[in-house]
Parts: structure tokens; sequence; C-alpha cells
């Protein structure tokens, strides 16, 4: 009886296990594949001014829990309608009027309309070259955040001479925290993301930022940057990129193929709770493994998960199709 019981025990103990990662994995996976299609994870609208926005229409969707509206670009404009201006001062002046009279009255607007139906509020900055010191208060001029409202910093790119430098978005954010008692969260895409995760000991506040990931794929298990990133903020995951008249990941009543449709992944009590915290991430020691335990990643694989696992051993790929 008792040499027959310890092997049924053993056996009971390895399922047992299995089976607490499986149920752990396909939580990730329901996170990571497609989490616009459960009813439980909130939306997040963010647009610009060209947007079109029907919002009477908008919000009988009652899944879209925030709105995130761009604010300030790149240096202040200058208000002077003299001088040269690349030989062109009347598009100059137009230019000036748009961003600094129409969109800025646009953005209140949005912003009056958005809180007062519940949504919660967000404000990004899009980085340019240039003095972060001057673009950060320039952002907080233009959006003037409030203690519940989120800030965002928008990095496009690596490439200095057309987005601001990582170094530079650094200092902005930190300005950012200097002035507000907050920091701002990243939007950036994967590419950029990625970078950023792999030189996280050069940039310590950037990789620390609450991650606004741009990707337009069904699935990132196998493909997020990690770092000290555990997981998204937020997922943009349509725009007018993938979404068109035959097909889109998801429409929104009200607007047209070009809004930004973002997923979070929690709920919407969940995100209010820690929408505008404006906290760093942890930071993990550098030789640490990064990503998944043993058994998480061997229960998904039971489930037909594509994931890689890199850690300071190297990097192993268990490739199973998913992508």
């Amino acid at each position: 009886m008792e040499k027959g019981r310890k092997p049924r025990l053993r056996r009971f103990f390895r399922f047992a296990v299995l089976l607490g990662a499986a149920l752990v994995s396909s939580a990730a996976i329901a996170r990571d594949l497609m989490p616009w299609k459960a009813a439980n994870h909130a939306l997040v609208i963010d647009a610009y001014e060209l947007n079109i926005i029907d919002w009477e229409a908008m919000l009988t969707d009652r899944r879209i829990a925030a709105f995130i509206s761009k604010a300030s670009d790149g240096l202040p404009e200058s208000f002077a309608c003299t001088g040269d201006h690349g030989g062109d001062t009347v598009a100059h002046c137009k230019t000036m009027w748009r961003k600094y009279a129409v969109s800025r009255e646009l953005y209140q607007t949005r912003r009056m309309i958005a809180r007062a139906n519940g949504l919660l509020w967000g404000a990004y900055h899009l980085a340019r070259p240039g003095n972060p010191v001057d673009q950060a208060n320039h952002f907080l001029d233009y959006a003037e955040p409030r203690d519940d409202e989120l800030m965002v910093l928008d990095i496009e790119g690596i490439d200095a001479e057309k987005y601001m430098s990582l170094e530079d978005a650094a200092i902005f954010a930190g300005h950012i925290k200097t002035r507000t008692g907050r920091y701002p969260m990243l939007y950036t895409n994967h590419s950029t993301a990625r970078y950023i995760a792999a030189n996280r000991d050069r940039f310590p506040i950037l990789s620390r930022l609450p991650l606004w990931y741009a990707r337009y794929k069904p699935g990132i298990r196998n493909v997020f940057p990690m770092g000290n990133w555990d997981n998204y903020a937020l997922w943009q995951f349509s725009s007018a990129v993938n979404c068109g008249k035959r097909r889109c990941p998801y429409r929104v009543t009200g607007t047209l193929d070009d809004i930004d449709v973002n997923v979070a992944p929690v709920d919407a009590k969940t995100l209010k709770a820690i929408w505008a915290k404006g906290e760093l991430l942890p930071e993990k020691p550098m030789d640490k493994p990064l990503l998944i335990a043993t058994a998480d990643a061997k229960a998904a694989a039971g489930l037909g998960v594509d994931m890689t696992v890199t850690g300071s051993i190297g990097k192993v790929s268990i490739p199973l199709g998913l992508r």
C-alpha cells in the first residue's frame, strides 16, 4: 500500500504544479493574444486634432474607459508672423493658428466631454529634437494635467535627427516628475521598446516607465521587449495601419478607420485605480532571468504557445506556431 501511494502522490503533485502553471499561462495567453476580444479588458481611445469623432455615437460603446488626446508637439511654436520661416510666412502662420488656437480649444472641449461622461483622461506629447526641458514645460502649459490625468511621452523612434533622443527623453521625464511629482507613461513602438529594454542599464528611467506599446499584430507573447517591463500598461493594437473598410481589429462607433484603439490588461475599475499613479516600475537585477519560469514554459508549450525564454544563460526559443 505504501509503495503504491508514493508514486501516486508524486504524480498528483506533478499534475498540480503543471495545472497551476497552465492556469497562469492561459491567463497570460488571454492577455497577450487578441485581448480586445475579451469583454473584461478595458479599451482606450487616443486621438489627435484631425481625427473625426461623433461623441454621442462613440459613447454608446461601454467598453471604452478612457480617452488620451494629443497635446503638444515638439518645441513651442513661435507666435511671430514676421520673418522668412523657410520662405513661407503665410504657411507658418496657418500652422501656428491651427496648432495653438483651434487644436488647443479642441483639446479642452474633448476633455470636458470625456470627463463629463465618466471617461478617464490623458494627454501625450509628441517628442521632437530640441531642448527637452522646454518641451516638457510646453507640454505642461498646453495640457494643464490634473492630478487624476495620465501624462504620456510619445517617442516614435531612435533616430535623434527625426525624434527626441532617448537621452533627452530621460531628461523630459525627469522634468515632468520635478514639476508634477509624477512620471509620464512611455508610448513607443516595438523596435524602440526592444532597444530600450536591451539597454536598460543605459536608460534606467525610460526602461522603468509604464509602457504604452504600439504593435499591430494579434499576439505579442513571443516578441514583447520585457527588460523591466513584465507587461504593457496599454497596447495600441488598431489604427489606420491595420484598419480598413473590409477588415479591422475593432471598430469604434462614431469614428473613422484612422482612430487609434488600445487595450488595457485589466478591467475598467482596475484601470481607474492605477491610471495616473506616475510611478516607476521596479528595477530587475541585470543577472536574473527576465521572462518566465520553467514550469510556466512547459505548461504554455502544452497549450501550443510560441514563446522565447530569455535569461542570464542566454536565449531559448520554443517555436510552436502561434503568431
